[in-house]
């Protein structure tokens, strides 16, 4: 078995559940907080952010890219102009 420790923060993937969970530190949870749909914030006991949880996170994710890349391309056509 290995010694290796992997380094935070860590992003796990589950692809059966969808879900992308970003790892900041490994406190224990002591609160979470919805930012907003699908997105979850987890907090330490002292209301520190030492997670992250995306729900349906393929869709989630594709769609942020697709409105950064539209919000771009509008602002090149419209500095273009």
């Amino acid at each position: 078995m290995s010694d290796f420790k992997q380094q935070l923060p860590q992003m796990n993937y589950f692809k059966e559940e969808d879900i992308l969970h970003l790892l900041i530190s490994e406190e224990p949870e002591s609160a979470s907080i919805e930012i907003s749909p699908n997105v979850t914030a987890e907090l330490n006991a002292d209301g520190e952010l030492i997670g992250v949880e995306i729900l349906n996170a393929s869709n989630y994710i594709r769609d942020y890219i697709l409105e950064s890349v539209q919000g771009k391309l509008l602002n090149l056509v419209r500095s273009e102009v």
